[in-house]
């Protein structure tokens, strides 16, 4: 139970820090990339805040920090380094889809909230996407219910 109420305020704080930030408002999205018109760099300071946070998170654990979660057995961070065909095209349709939509799955979980139909549509292509995907990579053809590798 401990771990279930600690898990709920995390998202909470995450999506508070999603809503707040406007990273769950497509058009502000879709601005930060109209470089060429509307440009709207505010999100720059979003990003960048996030990824001060998480360099010296990733410093206080990783340099001398407890050799285990509170929470969990092991800290689950990724074995594969390598920069391939995989990686870059995953991300590749990842930064078109956030420039068309507005939308990261980071920031439309919490609009799902919002109850806007836009946002429903993304989270059920994005539900769609990932089980053709693992679909796709199943011998068989089968959707494996684990996260793909």
């Amino acid at each position: 139970m401990q771990r279930i109420i600690i898990t709920y305020f995390i998202g909470l704080v995450f999506g508070l820090g999603i809503m707040i930030s406007g990273m769950a408002n497509p058009a502000k999205v879709i601005n930060f990339f109209d470089v060429a018109g509307t440009w709207d760099p505010s999100l720059i300071f979003v990003m960048g805040g996030a990824l001060v946070v998480t360099f010296i998170g990733y410093r206080l654990i990783f340099g001398k920090g407890p050799e285990k979660p509170i929470m969990d057995e092991t800290f689950h961070v990724p074995q594969n380094r390598t920069i391939d065909t995989r990686l870059l095209g995953g991300s590749a349709v990842f930064g078109v889809g956030w420039g068309i939509a507005g939308f990261c799955p980071g920031g439309a979980l919490p609009a799902l909230g919002t109850g806007r139909h836009e946002v429903v549509v993304f989270v059920a292509a994005l539900a769609a996407g990932i089980t053709l995907t693992r679909w796709a990579r199943r011998p068989g053809g089968r959707p494996s219910g684990r996260a793909a590798t």
